[in-house]
């Protein structure tokens, strides 16, 4: 009987049509040996294993790095200390002497200031609330809540001096380590990204909102190191911190989808397709 059914389902690519799932949402689990055939969404759930594994690899990975420069960072290593500060009086040497660049660098602080990316998180949390997307609304305000914490305790842990000028062009308050402006930028992006992304139509536009947004990110980096109140470091830091807790809190959703037995998916494609449709 096993075999026959087994022979059946293979010969047959039609024979599980009239046993499709009910809720699309929910993955359909079926064994070969009592008559029944698997729905495609439980092979692309053993597909998507090995991606959450990479997609946990990939954040552990970037944490590795993150670590070792902010230990670098906290001991003083020489070769860290020397890239950061020629860059610093590099740029300070530049900019000091142009009115208007140091104008310019100064509107786009308070343009990319961290609360400006926090509201933004908090105006699309709540448009994904009134559109009844509510899990993709509280992976938004979780990631970006986690990120700024992260980003103060980190501040308190290295409690690394900012650079010093004789004349400064800038001045900011608190610790140099990692920088808010370059974390809560990249946090704020990548949440947007990934709920989005479902959401717009074809390939062109996604390619689009991914190099608008790492123009957004670059360029609120760029801004800290050059008004002279960041080192090149701090700026990486904020960039990595941001890429492993995305990274962790988006696969964690995605684990937490398949085991409350909904479709896989893709996490890069977008943290829940399914809800970001209504965004459209």
């Amino acid at each position: 009987m096993r075999i026959a059914a087994l022979a059946y389902a293979v010969e047959s690519p039609t024979a599980g049509a009239s046993a499709r799932c009910s809720n699309p949402e929910r993955m359909c689990v079926s064994h070969v040996d009592l008559g029944h055939n698997c729905d495609v969404s439980s092979l692309r759930s053993l597909r998507l294993r090995p991606r959450l594994g990479l997609g946990v690899l990939a954040g552990f990975l970037v944490a590795i790095p993150l670590t070792l420069l902010a230990l670098s960072v906290r001991a003083g290593w020489d070769p860290v200390g020397d890239v950061d500060r020629g860059v610093a009086d590099g740029l300070h040497g530049v900019v000091a002497h142009e009115s208007w660049a140091v104008a310019a660098l100064k509107v786009i602080a308070i343009a990319f200031h961290p609360w400006v990316f926090r509201s933004a998180v908090l105006v699309l949390v709540l448009v994904l609330l009134s559109r009844r997307a509510y899990r993709l609304a509280w992976w938004a305000a979780i990631t970006m809540t986690a990120g700024s914490v992260l980003g103060f305790v980190l501040k308190q842990v290295v409690a690394r001096a900012r650079p010093s000028f004789d004349t400064p062009t800038a001045t900011a308050p608190g610790f140099s380590f990692p920088s808010g402006h370059a974390l809560n930028s990249a946090v704020a992006v990548l949440v947007f990204l990934l709920v989005i992304l479902p959401a717009l139509p074809g390939t062109s536009a996604r390619v689009a909102a991914w190099v608008v947004g790492g123009l957004i990110v670059f360029i609120t980096g760029f801004d800290r190191v050059a008004l002279g109140v960041h080192y090149v470091t701090d700026v990486l830091a904020g960039w990595l911190v941001a890429a492993a807790l995305v990274a962790a809190t988006a696969a964690a959703f995605e684990t937490w989808r398949r085991d409350a037995g909904r479709r896989p998916h893709d996490p890069i494609e977008g943290v829940n397709p399914a809800e970001a449709g209504r965004l459209r």
